[in-house]
This record gives structure tokens, sequence and C-alpha cells, in this order.
């Protein structure tokens, strides 16, 4: 094995790291017999020769090395290996991606399409391993085929062959997610792959099975769903649930003379010809649709060989078949990043009777994609299901859910909030989490929280290694729902030896109800020592004075002005301007202070210490030359703050609107919305504002809420006008304005929630007028 590996020069490459020389050492520990040794030269493969999926010249060098690892039968964890292959070469490049590579990306898409033409070029090898005596090949190697092989319609033939034969349920729902990835990547084979779903969805011998029909084919041929789409899958969960564990079903391999057609389903004499079976030549591609190579006709597919040695899997059997994962090989505890997720699954599926079911309900949920009723009523049946796991799933994906589709949430807000009072922890915890990150559409669960809160004053604070305190997720969730019910545990919190780093913001959420902790937050912020650790313990104080706009605190907050130690003293010192900024008039003991700090123009703390001299004294005359000198600064934050604070001093800065309107052609996004927003602001004409920022919005949805802000306060937005336009259209999506993929924020279903009431509140007319 292994042959010319030491006259590859792999010092002459690099990867994530530096110089690969140790590459080589990481391709024979793939090939060690101690598991330890191999697991963690699969982590570093891919925490170095394939970081983030990146491919260098040295991943491509491993490629022949890894084929010879995934054919050698003598080597263990090949499953591993077969899905780092898959990962490498599995990259597409479609034509935007080419039409967008810049000089500096040429090498690494070159790489790209060097990796996926080497590994497709071997993937005739999966073939082989599709019937390995290895459960964990067997696992792999159907979603290798399925993304690497030329060839398709004979991918999908052998997949077909192989469901009614093999013993292992993952691996056979691994078959069946293999058969959707050809039809999502080669979609003139999508109709054939969802006949075919269709059928193991009504008729596969079992659930699980069913289910996971279910979820490929709404993920490739929605259109296929039956019409009762949530009474079939929660029919199916109840049938997981009381069905006896089982390793994978009774599975009666297909003979001779039995009549059975491809994927374990009893044939029918008014059957359809099976999707699939004619492997001479895929069906004639759509206008639109990717081309599929012609298949040249291709004799039975030697890979599937007669399972002789299969006997049918009875559902109840002293000595189940070994599952996929325990195929594998032996897996030990290692210090590296594959053992700590190896670990996290372990530690999260223990006790599950199917640790797989949770994959399939996410892929059917991504299927269903904007049918927000059906995923809503499906997710309440899991949350009240007798399954524990089967809840915590689904107070996971309800989270998901509310994250990236607007809706009526009400009902499953409710059982989202019952599983607060389950004594397993991890249901609790995880329905506290998503509560938290719902803000005024926890409402449903407030009663619920509250208790939870009452039950566990343990769980107020949250303390770990290496960072400061946090309040707990309940206290949190309870506090953005402005119920007064928190105020007990923040003052708590505000008691402690360190204040949680986000108490500010929860005293801000709770607004009035805070009130009666203004006086421990003035007591806290004037014992904070002036260090060079003075910005981590003031901070969350003066956030939570600011939100109360306790004027009286200005004393302490002067202190902290005046003393702001070297070492973070620039965000120190802007914390406390903006608190007396807050203070408004209250906060006239500042003045002098804050005249002293504007006599240094042109700095973002003159900036910042102008707006808070305006809001505490009304001085525009001081105020004024050193706004409009921020606004010619170099820095873009700058300018924006400038713009800004200008637009607060309304027509008393009528002055610079054609400094801002010169700003509306400027290159940063931002800088132009807060340009037109303080154009209107102090001229009081719409045309100019409302054009700029209506182009913003398009350009770019995270400009909306601040548009929006703008437009609600203009007043009446016309009927029929292009403002109208775009509200209303905001208003009828279903998708958050700021939904993403594979990303999101805790503080997304608020944002656009907000926006959806701004959008509401500009149509209305609620806000001041404006002159045209």
């Amino acid at each position: 094995m292994f042959s010319g590996i030491d006259e590859v020069d792999w010092a002459s490459m690099e990867h994530a790291y530096g110089p690969a020389d140790d590459v080589p050492e990481l391709l024979r520990g793939l090939a060690s017999d101690d598991p330890a040794e191999r697991e963690a030269a699969l982590d570093g493969m891919y925490g170095a020769v394939h970081h983030q999926g990146d491919v260098y010249a040295c991943t491509l060098a491993c490629i022949p090395f890894l084929f010879e690892l995934v054919v050698d039968p003598g080597v263990q964890d090949r499953g591993g290996v077969v899905e780092l292959l898959t990962s490498i070469g599995g990259f597409d490049l479609d034509e935007d991606d080419e039409a967008e590579i810049d000089e500096d990306e040429i090498e690494g898409a070159a790489n790209y399409a060097m990796a996926a033409a080497a590994v497709t070029a071997g993937a005739g090898v999966f073939f082989e391993l599709i019937a390995d005596e290895d459960p964990g090949v067997r696992l792999a190697a159907p979603l290798a085929l399925a993304t690497l092989h030329r060839h398709p319609v004979r991918v999908l033939a052998l997949l077909r062959e192989r469901l009614p034969v093999e013993p292992d349920e993952e691996v056979r729902l691994a078959l069946v997610e293999a058969a959707g990835r050809v039809a999502l990547r080669h979609r003139p084979l999508a109709e054939r792959v969802g006949k075919w779903l269709g059928l193991l969805a009504s008729r596969a011998d079992s659930p699980g099975l069913r289910l996971a029909a279910l979820a490929q084919l709404a993920r490739c041929s929605p259109d296929g769903l039956p019409g009762d789409v949530v009474p079939v899958v929660s029919g199916l969960l109840r049938e997981m649930r009381s069905a006896p564990e089982e390793s994978g079903g009774r599975v009666e391999p297909a003979g001779p003379g039995t009549g059975a057609p491809p994927g374990g389903i009893p044939a029918r004499e008014n059957d359809e010809p099976e999707p699939g079976s004619d492997t001479t030549a895929p069906p004639a591609p759509a206008a639109d649709s990717e081309p599929v190579e012609p298949i040249e006709p291709v004799e039975p597919v030697q890979a599937v060989e007669p399972v002789q040695a299969v006997e049918p899997v009875q559902a109840v059997d002293p000595e189940p078949v070994a599952s996929a994962e325990a195929g594998r090989g032996e897996h030990v505890v290692t210090p590296t990043l594959v053992g700590h997720l190896r670990s996290l699954y372990a530690q999260e599926n223990a006790g599950r009777g199917a640790p797989w079911a949770a994959d399939l309900l996410r892929t059917l949920h991504v299927g269903l994609d904007d049918r927000v009723g059906d995923r809503t009523a499906l997710l309440a049946d899991q949350l009240r299901s007798p399954d524990r796991h089967q809840r915590i799933d689904a107070v996971r994906m309800s989270g998901g859910l509310i994250r990236a589709w607007r809706g009526p949430y009400e009902e499953l807000v409710a059982l989202v909030g019952e599983q607060l009072a389950d004594p397993e922890p991890r249901l609790a915890e995880a329905a506290s989490h998503v509560l938290e990150e719902l803000f005024g559409l926890a409402a449903p669960a407030a009663d619920a929280l509250a208790a939870r809160l009452a039950a566990d004053p343990g769980g107020w604070v949250k303390t770990w290694a290496g960072g400061p305190p946090g309040l707990g997720s309940t206290v949190k969730a309870l506090a953005r729902l402005g119920d007064a019910r928190a105020v007990p545990a923040l003052a708590a919190a505000l008691e402690r030896e360190q204040v949680a780093h986000d108490v500010g913001f929860a005293v801000g959420c709770l607004g009035a109800a805070a009130r009666p902790l203004a006086g421990v937050l003035r007591r806290r912020l004037a014992d904070v020592e002036l260090d060079e650790n003075a910005y981590d313990r003031a901070s969350p104080l003066l956030a939570g004075l600011t939100a109360l706009r306790a004027g009286e605190a200005t004393p302490e907050v002067l202190r902290v002005l005046r003393g702001a130690p070297e070492y973070r003293g620039a965000w120190l010192r802007t914390a406390a301007l903006r608190a007396l900024g807050a203070f408004g008039p209250a906060a006239r003991e500042a003045v002098p202070e804050l005249r002293a700090l504007v006599r240094r123009p042109g700095t973002a703390s003159a900036t910042e210490a102008a707006e808070a001299l305006w809001a505490a004294s009304g001085d525009a005359d001081t105020v004024l030359p050193v706004l409009i000198e921020g606004l010619e600064s170099d820095q873009v934050h700058d300018r924006r703050s400038a713009a800004v604070a200008l637009g607060a001093l309304g027509p008393r800065a009528a002055v610079v609107a054609p400094r801002l309107r010169g700003l509306l052609a400027h290159d940063e996004l931002w800088l132009r919305v807060d340009a037109a927003i303080a154009l209107w602001e102090v001229s009081g004409r719409t045309r100019e504002t409302v054009a700029a920022l209506l182009t913003a919005w398009e350009q770019n949805r995270h400009v909306r809420v601040r548009v929006a802000e703008c437009l609600a306060r203009m007043g009446p937005v016309p009927e029929g006008s292009a403002a109208a336009h775009v509200l209303r259209s905001e208003l009828v999506s279903v998708r958050r304005h700021n939904a993403m993929d594979g990303g999101y924020g805790s503080h997304d279903i608020h944002e656009d929630e907000k926006l959806l009431a701004l959008c509401r509140q500009a149509l209305r007319g609620a806000g001041k007028g404006s002159t045209p």
C-alpha cells in the first residue's frame, strides 16, 4: 500500500497550517490498527488537508492513496475515508460561480475542478463497496455514488437493487437519501425517482423507510407528497414509538421468481413499470434542465451479487445485525474534533431507538419549505409525543421554523413552553433557549417561563471558565417579553460579585418595569474600580442606566468618563457618553465636561460628546460645527455617527442639507441610508430620501428595519406609491427578511417582527407628518 508515497514532493506543498510534509504520516495513520491513531489522522485530514472544504495541491496528491485505503478490506473505518473522498470531490462549480471568480481565486477553483475530476474518475470503486462486509462502508458508499458517479441511471438501478437485501436500517435510509441526491443533481430524473419514492412511502416494510422516502420526496419532488402528509408522518412516528427496537426490520431477499421489484415493494398486477428499471437511456431532458449523459447499455450490476449469506432479519432478534455506526470500527475517546463530535453524538442519542429519525424529520421540513401550516401541525403533534427524544427534536425544529418563516405560532409556542416543566434537563433547556430568541412571540409561554424561573433560582446566572457570567436563558426569555416577573432574578444578578455581562440589555427590554433596579445599578457603578478591567465591569451597568434614562446617575457616569483607563478607554467613554445622552436635560451637570470634549473636533469622542451635549443642553450653536466636521471624517463609521447626530438636531441643522445630499451617492450603503434619513430630518423633504431608501431596501435586506423606521416616522405613505408597494410586498412575504441558510443571529426573529410592525405603522400613517 501507498506505493510511491515517498516520491511525492510533499514539502513543496502547503495545507491550511503550513508545509504538507506531515501528510504521509496522516495517510498512514488512516490505515493504522490503533483506533485512536486512525481518528487523529482523519481529524488531521479534515483540519489541515481539507480544511473547511478547501482543496490544496496536497489534497489532490492524496486522492490516489485515499482510494487505495477504501478498497483494502484490511483497513478499518474505511467509511470515514469514503466520506472524506466524497467531500473532496463533491464540490460543484456552476456557471454563476465561474463568472464571479477573480484572479486570486483561480488557483483554488482549478483545484476544486481537478479534485472533482480525479475522484469522479475513480468513483466506480464505490459500486464494489455498496455490498461491503463493513456496514460503515455500506453507509457511506451510496451518497458517494450519488454525488460523484457520472452515470446517474446506473446508480439508481444499483440503489434499488441493493435496498431489498440490505440488512441494516440505517444503510437502507442512506440508499433512499442517495436516490434523492441523484434526483436533485440530475433534474430530468426527478420524476422517475419521485415515483419510486412515492411507492416506498406507501408500501415499504418499515415506518423508518417510509419516513425516509417522504423526506426525500419533499426534497426532490414535493408535488408527489400525499395531501395528508401531516397525519401520515404523525402515524409513522407513532409506529416507530410502538415498534420493538430493531436494527433493520424484516428484509426478504429478492430472488428469482419472487415477483418483488427493486426496493422491497411487493409487485402488484397493475403497477406501472418501475422507475429506473430501464438502464439503457435516460429520459429526454427538459429544456431548462441539466443534461444527463447518454448511458450505454450495461450488464447487470455485478456489485450486487446474490446475497446468499443474508438470512431474513427478524424484527426482534436476540443478536441483531450490527448497526452501521457499530460497523465503523472500534471508537475511542480522542482529543480531536472528530472525537469530540462523535462523543457529542453518542450523548445526544443515548437511549434513542431510532437516532436517525430527527435527521429524516429535518430533511422533511426543509422539503416542506414554506408550507408553514403543515410544518407547524407536524411539530405540534411531535411536541405532544410521549417520547422525550421526539419532543427535544421538535423543540429545536420549532426554533428553526420560527426563525426562518412568518406565521401564527401561538399554539406551537405554548407547547414549547410546556416542555419547561419536564424533568429531563435537556428538554427544558432546549425549550428555554428557543423561547429566548422569540422576544414578544414567546407571550403564550410567559406563565411557564415564570414558573420555571421561580423553581430554578440556581439557573438565573450561568458561569463558565474563560468568560464573564451571563443570564440564564429563562431570565432572558422572560425579560425580553417585558415581564416584570424577571426583575427579582436581575436584582439577584446585580448583587453578585461579578455582574452578568448581558444584564443591561435585559433591563432595557423590561423598560419601566425595571425602574426599581436603578439604585443598585448606580451603587455598583460607583464601586467599579477604574483599572484595565473597568470596561467589562462597567459596561453592563451603563447599558442598564442608559435604558432606564436614569439621570440621577449622572455623577457616577461622570466619574467613569473622567477616569476611564487607557486600555479600552475609548469604548468605556463611548458607553458613558451614550448614557449621558440618554439622560437628556437630567444630565445638565455634565454640560461643562461635554463642552470640553467637543473642543477636539474631528474625533469620534467629539461627535459622541456633541450628541450628548445637544441632548443635555440643546446648544445647537456649539454642537453643529463639531458634527459638520465629523461628516468630513476619513472614517465611514465616524461620518455615519455625525449624520445620525445631525438628524437629531432636525431643522436646526438645515444648513448641512447639501452635504447630506452629496452623500446619497457614496459607495458605502449604510452611510447612504443614514445620510438620507438625516436629510429628511433636517429638511423635511421626502422625495430624495424615499428614493434613496427604497434603492437601499432592494440592495441589502439588512437595512430594511432602519428604512422602515424612517418611513413610519414620515407619516402616511401615499396609497399606490412605490413605498406602499414595497411595504405591502414585505408584509405578504412568508419568509423572514433576514433568514439565512446555514446561520442565524439571536435577534433575527425580533428584528423581523419589528420590521413587520413598522411596515404596518407606515401604512396606517402613524407618526409625524412630512412636507412634500
